[in-house]
């Protein structure tokens, strides 16, 4: 007898579990933004960001939280818009490396700690987005 693994619920529809990571991916890079925006001042001291830094990373967030939800709205996402959701959260990623192995920002030991957590968090967004993007050939 064999037994044959097949995906379930979420992962069983993988044009749906493009659409929830997209969204996802949304949420919490919106969530993000206004916490840079509102928070700019204060995370000055935790994070060692110059607050007109913060304000421009938080306004760019919510721009790209809007372009990500966007993309996610039609009931197949389009595969070029997808991919460049996928390759701008992989620059993300790079980016927030280089920016703590360089010294950009002269972030604080809180502040390198939160961007590699954003590296890792963002990154994970576009292997699941490339993933199931993939799978929906």
């Amino acid at each position: 007898m064999t037994t044959t693994l097949t995906p379930t619920g979420l992962f069983a529809d993988a044009t749906r579990l493009l659409r929830v990571a997209l969204r996802l991916d949304s949420v919490v890079t919106g969530a993000n933004g206004v916490l840079y925006l509102a928070l700019a001042g204060p995370l000055e001291d935790l994070l060692g960001l110059n607050p007109g830094i913060a304000r421009g990373i938080g306004a760019f967030l919510l721009v790209y939280a809007v372009a990500v939800w966007l993309v996610s709205v039609p009931a197949r996402p389009g595969r070029m818009a997808v991919t460049a959701v996928v390759e701008t959260n992989l620059l993300w990623t790079v980016l927030s490396i280089a920016t703590v192995i360089f010294g950009w920002f002269s972030l604080t030991t809180v502040g390198a700690t939160w961007a590699v957590f954003q590296a890792v968090t963002v990154a994970g967004f576009a292997v699941l987005q490339y993933t199931a993007l993939r799978r929906t050939r």
